[in-house]
């Protein structure tokens, strides 16, 4: 099992900025991608950035230029750093690991419990 603890929500202006971050634990070993998705009131769970253990990264089209995901290989965390925070930004933020599991070889995704952003106008 994984564990996956966010931290770093809160409530924040317009323009402004903030850091989530996801601490991993437990069965580690082999977790290939980490990243933050996010769920606003009445809409869809959606992708909002990855990035590999190799350090390779997505992004979502609406988050470009503003979100930057980066990892600590040291801490087993990943980041989100938050800039220019608009108000369609405010959702709850979960953070994901997928995992390999082997010898098998079949992927799990293990997420935390969400921390909610709010971006006031």
């Amino acid at each position: 099992q994984v564990q996956l603890v966010e931290s770093g929500g809160g409530l924040v202006q317009t323009g402004g900025s903030l850091r989530l971050s996801c601490a991993a634990s437990g069965s580690i070993l082999g977790i290939y991608t980490m990243g933050w998705y996010r769920q606003a009131p009445g809409k869809q769970r959606e992708l909002v950035a990855t990035i590999t253990n190799g350090g390779t990264t997505t992004y979502a089209e609406s988050v470009k230029g503003r979100f930057t995901i980066s990892r600590d290989g040291a801490k087993n965390t990943v980041y989100l750093q938050m800039h220019s925070l608009k108000a369609e930004d405010t959702a709850v933020y979960y953070c994901n690991a997928f995992k390999v599991v082997m010898p098998e070889g079949y992927g799990m995704d293990y997420w935390g419990k969400g921390t909610l952003v709010t971006v006031s106008s």
